[in-house]
């Protein structure tokens, strides 16, 4: 259990509501009974915490991008939505799966909870399925022995914060369904080496392959670990740069 947000959330709406429905239930004396201060501030507060509960649990989390690992996908400074619905229904705080939904496909790009650090939250891109071969030689992706396509479009071109990264070889790379744009630093060394992908993990990596600490360095991500996947961009602010993004805002992700 990881004392987070989410946990004093959860904490919060279990005691305003437990306050403002013992007095309801056991403690009032009587219907004129006025309510103690504690109660008033439980009886506003409860239905507020109780509906973001709900939301950030089983729907939807924002979360903001604070490293540039998922470029050019993802930008310093990004705030995105993560359906928490779509690889099924958790308990808050525990995690546990009491329902499925769907299972998480290749090229999806994911929110987990970093496995060395659960507390930590990630964002990568699912490279490799359950069951797959994953190798990464001369900065070149195979799966399952076969090169996946990649298709120059340039050196990249970046504003505020990610302009570190200007003169990277950007990509277009194609898995599965989904095509997405990736950064190459050539000349950088990268860590090269083949994976096999046990049952219930995922091999993950950043778009910015160069730049990412991934399932290359420290393995694969337990299913349990997953939170969500990212389909949203919703605002885009970099405080280097006080100014709103605003042809990023609504940008859905792939």
């Amino acid at each position: 259990m990881d004392f987070d947000f989410e946990f004093f959330l959860f904490l919060g709406t279990l005691v305003s509501g437990g306050i403002w429905g013992g007095w309801r239930l056991w403690l009032r004396k009587s219907s004129e009974a006025k309510e103690p201060i504690v109660v008033e501030y439980a009886h506003s507060f409860f239905p507020i915490l109780f509906i973001v509960l709900l939301l950030r649990s089983f729907l939807v989390e924002p979360f903001r991008i604070p490293s540039g690992s998922m470029m050019p996908s993802l930008l310093v400074g990004d705030f995105i939505l993560v359906n928490k619905f779509l690889y099924g229904i958790r308990l808050p705080v525990i995690h546990t799966k009491v329902i499925s939904v769907s299972e998480p496909k290749r090229g999806d790009i994911v929110v987990f909870r970093y496995p060395s650090d659960p507390s930590v939250d990630y964002i990568k891109r699912i490279v490799g399925l359950p069951g797959d071969r994953i190798a990464y030689y001369n900065k070149r992706l195979y799966i399952n022995g076969h090169p996946i396509p990649l298709k120059p479009l340039g050196p990249y071109l970046g504003v505020g914060q990610n302009q570190r990264y200007n003169g990277a070889m950007m990509y277009e790379e194609v898995l599965g369904e989904v095509n997405h744009r990736i950064l190459i630093m050539e000349g950088q060394p990268s860590v090269e080496g083949e994976f096999v992908v046990p049952k219930g993990y995922y091999f993950v990596m950043g778009d910015n392959r160069d730049n990412s600490n991934d399932s290359r360095y420290w393995g694969p991500v337990p299913e349990e670990n997953l939170v969500g996947k990212a389909f949203l961009i919703w605002m885009h602010w970099e405080p280097s740069h006080p100014s709103m993004v605003f042809e990023r805002i609504g940008t859905v992700l792939n």
